[in-house]
């Protein structure tokens, strides 16, 4: 057989190829042997019938179909071979000659790997990103670790305010009746944390313990339940406790509790120091991804959008995975998850970041093959020794999992190390250059007059 390309159009490679009359006969006697089975002759068993009775009762070109798909399918990889072509979906086929006894002509749209064209990545120029930790900042995470360290204690002598948690029953009506769903004892509610229909919790605001309030809202438009959307509804409520947080003292003795210091100084300290290391961390990382994004905008290439649609079915099936990890399993979360993530699905935002990640990964594949890295043993061995240890496996263990992960992922792991490599290379040559701030020139009528 013989192939070449006839065109190419963006990601399109138009090829053309040959399938000798020998090829075609030999898949004439496939399709013979596929379809037997399924042919009654008079005479004959089903399925005993020879081929050239067959083609005698119902044509010499009854097999032609089934052999033409088995030719075409033997011929187009090796053809696909010989030309080098990185195909990333199934080709657009087209018979273009076909005469008995004659050489077959095949031509096929095969969609391929786009080319890049990568920008200068020796000289990238990002604005630097800076954190600065302030005294506010510190004072913040103290007032965090006050709240994790407050007490909860029963009030007995106010009436609720924002942030009080209560112990309430309520039963739900719309009109004189109750509905399903809407009736509970002993509930758990945070004034304030927005968990019930908009409008309940600020009507329990300023009641009393053993109060009973009757609470009038109405049902979300896009509530998830049908029955009770857009509808009004009342809720007859009664407040068991009110309990609130009661915050400590941030001093030397808070200090003493909350951490291994015994002044309040030294755990500002040392929450300072901690606060920096993280800034640090964040800057370095957001800093590199930065870069990276600029070298994958800068870079020129026609995305395929068959790849866009394969990663965004990965991230919505992420996205639905991370649900099922919270424990939001069962019928009862079927509708509501499938919604959300419909919903995502069609984002264009989400859209828009498959793009990106398959323009990525195809622009870092190309800087893979023009920088070279070299990965050594020891490198390979510290990534899987990271990785084993990562398992929790038992010391005695390790070593038989060390070698299955050789047999197993030892490319997987290479490559990573390469674009690791890579992508260090690139941020190592960055020039990081101070963020312009804007300024404001005032329209004078001496300027107004220079334009």
């Amino acid at each position: 057989m013989s192939s070449k390309i006839i065109s190419k159009e963006k990601n399109i490679v138009t090829i053309e190829f040959t399938i000798s009359n020998e090829d075609f006969l030999k898949a004439v006697d496939k399709a013979y042997l596929k379809v037997k089975n399924d042919i009654a002759i008079q005479g004959f068993r089903k399925g005993k019938a020879p081929k050239h009775i067959i083609e005698k009762k119902y044509g010499k070109s009854v097999f032609y179909d089934d052999a033409m798909d088995i030719a075409i399918q033997q011929a187009y990889p090796v053809a696909v071979t010989e030309l080098n072509l990185d195909v990333i979906d199934s080709p657009k086929i087209d018979i273009e000659k076909f005469e008995e006894g004659q050489e077959i002509v095949i031509k096929a749209d095969v969609e391929v790997m786009p080319e890049v064209e990568l920008c200068d990545y020796n000289n990238v120029e990002v604005e630097k990103f800076e954190i600065n930790v302030t005294d506010e900042d510190v004072e913040k995470e103290l007032k965090a670790i006050q709240e994790k360290n407050a007490r909860i204690v029963e009030i007995t002598d106010r009436a609720v305010q924002n942030g009080d948690t209560l112990i309430i029953d309520y039963a739900g009506f719309v009109g004189e009746e109750q509905f399903e769903g809407g009736t509970a004892e002993n509930q758990t509610l945070e004034i304030g944390s927005n968990t019930f229909i908009p409008g309940f919790e600020e009507q329990l605001i300023g009641k009393n313990k053993d109060e009973e309030i009757e609470v009038n809202v109405t049902f979300p438009e896009e509530y998830h339940s049908e029955d009770l959307q857009g509808k009004a509804a009342i809720f007859k409520v009664k407040i068991h406790e009110i309990k609130a947080k009661e915050l400590p003292a941030i001093d030397d003795e808070f200090a003493k509790d909350v951490s291994e210091f015994d002044t309040l100084e030294e755990l500002k300290a040392d929450t300072r120091s901690t606060l920096e290391q993280k800034a640090k961390d964040q800057v370095e990382v957001t800093n590199s991804n930065n870069v990276i994004t600029k070298v994958v905008n800068d870079s020129k290439l026609d995305v395929p959008n068959v790849l866009v649609e394969r990663e965004l079915t990965y991230m919505v099936q992420n996205y639905e995975q991370q649900f099922r990890q919270q424990g939001f399993t069962g019928k009862e979360y079927d509708d509501i998850i499938t919604s959300i993530v419909n919903q995502y699905k069609e984002d264009p935002n989400a859209k828009k970041q498959a793009e990106f990640n398959v323009k990525a990964d195809l622009v870092l594949t190309a800087l893979e093959k023009v920088i070279e890295v070299e990965i050594t043993e020891e490198e390979l061995n510290e990534e899987i020794n990271k990785l084993v240890d990562s398992y929790g496996i038992e010391e005695e263990r390790k070593e038989n999992f060390k070698k299955s992960i050789m047999e197993t992922n030892k490319g997987q792991i290479e490559n990573s190390l390469r674009r690791k490599k890579v992508i260090d290379k690139v941020i190592a040559k960055a020039k990081f250059v101070d963020k312009v701030e804007e300024i404001e020139v005032a329209v004078t009528e001496e300027n107004q007059e220079e334009k």
